[in-house]
């Protein structure tokens, strides 16, 4: 069975840096494109970046400078490095793999940027 587990959440204060990971297990990781969004609370959820399979990176506006995303096929594991974070980017960060048409989700990591 597909899992995707996230971690590497926390409560950082506004300036501060997190690094999310998502390991994958279940699936051909390699084959994947592999994102993470963000839901706060009383917003849809929004991408936050991608890890295309094929190789291309793309990113929200919200992160462009500010976030990088990578993923290491042999360890079926996807990470986000989130640096200079600010109170907007407090939500619940979830891992995505999109194997057209299938499409699977982490249960989330929270992840609050406050004082």
């Amino acid at each position: 069975q597909v899992q995707l587990v996230e971690s590497g959440g926390g409560l950082v204060q506004p300036g501060g840096s997190l690094r999310l990971s998502c390991q994958a297990s279940g699936i051909i990781f390699s084959s994947a494109d592999m994102g993470w969004y963000r839901q706060a609370p009383g917003k849809q959820r929004e991408l936050v970046a991608t890890a295309y399979s094929s190789g291309p990176i793309n990113y929200a506006d919200s992160a462009k400078g500010r976030f990088t995303v990578s993923r290491d096929n042999a360890q079926k594991t996807v990470y986000l490095q989130m640096n200079s974070l600010k109170p907007e980017d407090t939500a619940v960060y979830y891992c995505n793999a999109y194997l057209g048409p299938a499409d699977y989700w982490g249960q989330g990591t929270q992840v609050t940027v406050s004082s």
